[in-house]
């Protein structure tokens, strides 16, 4: 008798990896060669890398010079939260940074920036970041002749809450400071080459658009914003060391033209999001759905049933066949409330209880309805508990 296929609820986490992803990190692998070297494996490695970097650009809006491959995300953040700056030809220094207090771990902690010169700033009860707040901040520095920077994410990991982010970047720059956006779980969700997403820059994850673990882009959306190199070295024009991992690079690529094609079907993700919202709520009455109130991006939910620990509620779904989280990949692994929701101020039975449920363009109405059937179970054992 075959086994019923698992279901993979958590793409927040990880997606998928694409078919057509993983063939040409294969094909890379296969053929080998050093992107610096001058023989004809070396530029054939070279020649995969500009693809790619071509489609990550056409994703995020920007010229093939202004994407600097990293090891992922979380390298592409710290290496832009840094103090040093090249604007132009100047060499200026960053006196503070200002970061949203829901922002993901590696972005919250400050990167390069001293500790006591990083500041968190509020969100509302849905995760907004409060305007008002970053407003008075920034007249603040002003008045202190303070140079600072901001650092946003454009939507929520966990929530899918959606950050002004247009709004934002016109204060900060009105301020004379600098934005940098944590964009990853933007990709194939929402317009990245938006224009009016005016940051200097922006940071995205191949693996969150079915590409591979272990790589990652930093924007350079305004050209004449250098962040100080992380790792230096003579590799992506001068600005990140080492030698390129080539068959993820490629992978990404590919991952980039799949997530500009996947906007097209957000329309069919968002109906089935709320589909499943409805239902879940229709079996768990009292259930609250986090940041409800707010945009959020169409895949994702995350979704309280006060008095079941979401650590118990995850294995339980684990048990049943069914991925979900407890909030970040990067935390959910650790005993402990939520960062982001004890942000917004929910209350702590609220908190403890949060699930993340996220899809993706290629999970099915069959698959959502047995997610329903596997909660219903779940929840019929547990809220007795």
């Amino acid at each position: 008798m075959p086994t019923t296929q698992r279901l993979h609820f958590d793409h927040n986490a990880g997606a998928p990896v694409l078919a057509a992803a993983l063939d040409a990190a294969i094909a890379a692998a296969r053929a080998g060669g050093n992107p610096s070297s001058v023989h004809t494996e070396g530029r054939a490695a070279r020649g995969r890398i500009e693809t790619a970097r071509e489609e990550v650009a056409l994703l995020a809006g920007v010229a093939p010079a202004r994407v600097v491959f990293t090891s992922g995300a979380t390298e592409a953040n710290v290496t832009a939260l840094t103090s040093r700056l090249t604007v132009g030809r100047d060499e200026i220094v960053v006196d503070r940074l200002l970061v949203g207090a829901t922002e993901h771990p590696s972005v919250l902690f400050g990167g390069r920036f001293p500790p006591d010169r990083v500041e968190r700033l509020p969100v509302d009860r849905d995760g907004v970041l409060r305007l008002d707040r970053l407003g008075e901040r920034l007249e603040r520095a002003t008045q202190a002749g303070e140079r600072v920077m901001v650092a946003i994410q454009l939507a929520n990991s966990e929530t899918g809450v959606i950050q002004p982010v247009a709004e934002i970047a016109a204060m900060v720059r009105a301020a004379g400071g600098f934005t940098h956006c944590d964009a990853v779980q933007g990709a194939g969700r929402l317009r990245l080459d938006d224009p009016a997403l005016d940051v200097d820059t922006m940071a995205l994850s191949a693996h969150k658009i079915g590409g591979l673990p272990g790589t990652g882009a930093l924007i350079l959306r305004n050209p004449e914003v250098l962040p100080a190199a992380l790792i230096p070295g003579s590799q992506e024009a001068n600005r990140r060391g080492g030698t390129p991992a080539t068959p993820g690079i490629a992978a990404f690529g590919v991952a980039a033209a799949q997530a500009r094609r996947d906007l097209r079907d957000i329309a069919y993700v968002s109906d089935l999001r709320d589909w499943l919202e409805a239902e879940l709520r229709s079996i768990s009455s009292n259930a609250n759905v986090f940041g409800s109130a707010a945009r959020r991006i169409a895949n994702t939910s995350m979704i309280a049933v006060p008095g079941v620990s979401a650590e118990t509620a995850v294995i339980a779904f684990d048990l049943e066949g069914v991925a979900i989280s407890a909030g970040s990949a990067c935390s959910s692994g650790k005993v402990g409330p939520s960062h982001v929701a004890e942000a917004m101020g929910l209350p702590a039975d609220v908190v403890r209880s949060g699930l993340r449920i996220s899809i993706g363009p290629g999970t099915t109405r069959e698959e959502a309805e047995r997610f329903v059937a596997v909660w219903a179970r779940v929840m019929g054992r547990l809220a007795r508990k």
